[in-house]
């Protein structure tokens, strides 16, 4: 929820300039996700995610950190649900572009047959690692990164903070959204730190968690570190944060968080 909330938020500042925007996806996956297949049933987040927020009203602050996301999901069948790339799709305008990266052969075959009749799309079976360095900047000049991996190998973090800060050198002007799972809370700590010293002027920190930390090897939430976010996006943000924890709380010390890292 916390990722594509902000990601649609991000798309929907890019979308106040007539210029194309362009928009590259590190690890996107399938694309699209069906709630009652073997592995959705299998886990059962959903529901405690998208199942809690996609047919509930909330406060008004809330809602307007919601509106771009909800106009995403405007559509979609009830037992499917959009990953990043589909959501950004929905919301991308004509002279948009989406480069789509996914290792897995057969995530990439299902990508690309998910989304190969839109022009505006490119998805490719690549390491999004190597996408990352190869493909910035874009000949569009502005644009977001979405920087998710599945966070199954060891020494993620600091592959994050290390290929980001590479990445910033080549396209300092572009939008970066950086999603993380909190487990142990120092992993979180140490990976903004390092984010914040490769030297990005603009830098929010949002995150998300849906019981109180204790446990480091049990996820408690997640958060997004956003390199040149929109301007409002951290107070708007931290106005829906109470709405938004006690609608996903999952024990004691659910919370929702907005800090600035950077503001030169």
């Amino acid at each position: 929820m916390l990722k594509h909330v902000v990601l649609a938020k991000i798309v929907e500042h890019l979308n106040l300039k007539p210029a194309p925007w362009s928009y590259l996806d590190t690890h996107a996956g399938v694309g699209m996700y069906d709630l009652t297949g073997e592995e959705a049933d299998k886990t059962g987040e959903w529901r405690n995610g998208v199942g809690r927020i996609r047919d509930r009203a909330l406060g008004a602050e809330a809602e307007a950190l919601l509106a771009p996301w909800r106009d995403a999901m405007a559509g979609v069948k009830p037992d499917a649900y959009p990953g990043s790339p589909e959501i950004v799709r929905r919301l991308a305008r004509a002279g948009d572009r989406l480069r789509l990266c996914e290792k897995h052969p057969k995530d990439a075959e299902a990508l690309a047959r998910n989304f190969g009749r839109d022009r505006r799309v490119k998805a490719v079976e690549i390491d999004g690692w190597t996408a990352l360095n190869a493909w910035l900047p874009p000949p569009e000049r502005r644009g977001l990164v979405l920087i998710d991996p599945p966070f199954e190998e060891p020494g993620e973090f600091g592959r994050m903070a290390e290929r980001f800060r590479k990445a910033l050198a080549v396209w300092p002007t572009g939008t970066y959204a950086l999603w993380y799972p909190v487990k142990d809370p120092a992993d979180a700590d140490a990976l903004a730190e390092r984010v914040t010293a490769a030297g990005v002027p603009k830098l929010v920190r949002l995150e998300l968690l849906v019981r109180a930390s204790g446990d480091p090897k049990l996820l408690v939430g997640s958060g997004m570190l956003v390199a040149n976010p929109p301007w409002r996006l951290a107070d708007e943000f931290q106005a829906a944060a109470a709405d938004l924890a006690a609608a996903l709380a999952q024990g004691e010390g659910a919370r929702a968080t907005a800090k600035i890292l950077a503001n030169a």
